[in-house]
């Protein structure tokens, strides 16, 4: 059963949708002071004027393969996954094959002053992996999986989760991301990464044993707990396009878990109660039941639960009668069935099909006043409002161990339209909650550095003067806009 963003209004089971629709997107925060504790890293050239930018060396290694307007695939070649971002104009877009043509893009941009990011999934909520004048990276090509007989599995940030999941199934392993099968890896998981196993196993960055970058000087560098600790920690959770290209990461799996599958849908109307007996549940839950409910507007908001348990039906069964107990409501649908890992990824994947969407984020800290949640979905037809459940091992995690600062709350919170973004951002701000999730980007966030990062924005910030003193990778929210 797969279902898109857009089915999140209309279809049965929409609450399994937008786990990370957004998991890709880059985004960094503002506030802070910070400190520097050894030399900036020197960029690859550090111009005193601006010079025409000069692509003619890159174009001649590339060949085609660096696609300029005028191109006949230009068109598809700058596409993201929205369509709203279809009238972007790169200056060019590279579609590099290995790690040293992707330094050879960081260098050409350093030394002719050319806007560059990079495009992995290309799913940026706000399209930042897309600006106009610049050199975009592209890096599907990068897309390999290897997975060795420890368990480690070696990924190329280029990577999408459909062909990840399927070589990590092939191997008998798992790795907790999420939903969306176009995502891409590198992107979901730099801003952290919530999914369907995030509360057993945690955060897609906490199985994260390193990583390869090219950072602002050209050089490529290896990012663990012992080499570059700092860029280390930034790269867990500090969102994607700030201190550099990653082209390839290291994760730590684990043995593919029996999975037991959940959707339940209610009647309009009883979204309230619905939504206020499962966010008082969730604290108690086990970190085995990762949870989602779903509201949906209209002119008597619906609501909507969906779940993945890490073990077998029969072991499900009273977590699910303890729930239902719960909320006291009798559903319209009950969906619940066994599957292996593989099929269990397939079964929340939704479409690959590209898609027109407005979206922004919140972060659920505390239980929410339910009746201020559907007052505010009331009458606002196309608005779906997601509570992914957090918890259980993303709370193990301190919030300043990795960059990514939401350790403590309930829930990462995803407001999504398919029309209509003064809609999403209304109900945004009438919910009055703390905090945005950096993957969920949106260039409307309020007090954005702090939304982000929290109490992190700071080091954070001090990083990217580190490996970026030159601001080659500088965006409306990034790092360097601190």
């Amino acid at each position: 059963m797969g279902i898109s963003r857009r089915g999140a209004l209309t279809a049965f089971g929409a609450g399994i949708a937008g786990v990370t629709v957004g998991g890709c997107a880059s985004a960094q925060g503002r506030a802070v002071t910070q400190q520097t504790t050894s030399a900036p890293v020197r960029t690859a050239a550090t111009p005193t004027a601006a010079a025409a930018p000069d692509l003619g060396t890159l174009a001649r290694s590339l060949g085609t393969r660096l696609v300029q307007p005028g191109a006949r695939t230009y068109g598809s070649a700058h596409q993201l996954f929205n369509p709203l971002f279809d009238n972007r104009k790169p200056r060019a877009v590279a579609q590099i094959a290995n790690e040293s043509e992707v330094a050879a893009c960081v260098r050409t941009a350093a030394a002719a002053r050319l806007p560059i990011a990079a495009r992995s999934g290309g799913h940026s909520y706000a399209g930042y992996s897309a600006p106009n004048g610049a050199l975009v990276v592209d890096l599907a090509r990068l897309a390999g999986v290897r997975v060795h007989p420890d368990g480690t599995a070696v990924i190329g940030a280029g990577a999408r989760l459909g062909s990840v999941y399927s070589a990590l199934a092939k191997a008998g392993r798992a790795l907790p991301a999420g939903s969306c099968p176009t995502v891409g890896i590198s992107g979901l998981t730099l801003g952290g990464g919530v999914g369907v196993l995030t509360r057993k196993y945690g955060l897609t960055c906490d199985r994260l044993r390193s990583l390869r970058i090219v950072t602002a000087d050209g050089t490529v560098r290896t990012a663990s707990a012992d080499q570059e600790p700092d860029l280390f920690w930034a790269l867990r959770g500090g969102g994607g396009g700030n201190l550099g290209i990653v082209t390839e990461l290291t994760f730590a799996t684990v043995p593919a878990p029996r999975l037991t599958v959940l959707t339940m849908s209610f009647p309009p109307g009883s979204a309230a109660k619905v939504f206020d007996a499962w966010q008082r549940w969730l604290p108690g839950a086990p970190a085995e039941f990762w949870t989602k409910c779903t509201v949906t507007s209209g002119a008597q908001p619906a609501a909507r639960i969906a779940g993945c348990f890490t073990g077998n039906a029969k072991a499900f069964a009273p977590l699910l009668a303890e729930l239902r107990k719960r909320i006291g409501i009798a559903p319209k649908t009950v969906h619940t069935e066994e599957k292996d890992y593989g099929a269990a990824m397939r079964f929340f994947a939704g479409s690959s099909a590209r898609e027109t969407f407005h979206a922004t984020s919140a972060v659920l800290t505390a239980p929410l006043d339910a009746a201020r949640l559907t007052r505010l979905a009331r009458g606002k037809p196309g608005v779906a409002v997601m509570f992914d459940a957090l918890g259980g091992a993303v709370s193990a995690v301190g919030a300043t161990e990795t960059a990514f600062p939401h350790r403590t709350a309930l829930a990462t919170v995803q407001i999504y339209s398919g029309t209509d973004q003064a809609r999403v951002r209304g109900i945004r701000d009438g919910l009055g909650l703390p905090g945005s999730y950096v993957n969920y980007i949106d260039p409307g966030q309020p007090n954005w550095a702090q939304a982000y990062y929290g109490g992190n924005a700071g080091r954070l910030r001090a990083i990217a003067e580190k490996y970026d003193p030159h601001r080659l990778f500088d965006f409306a929210q990034g790092l360097s806009r601190i």
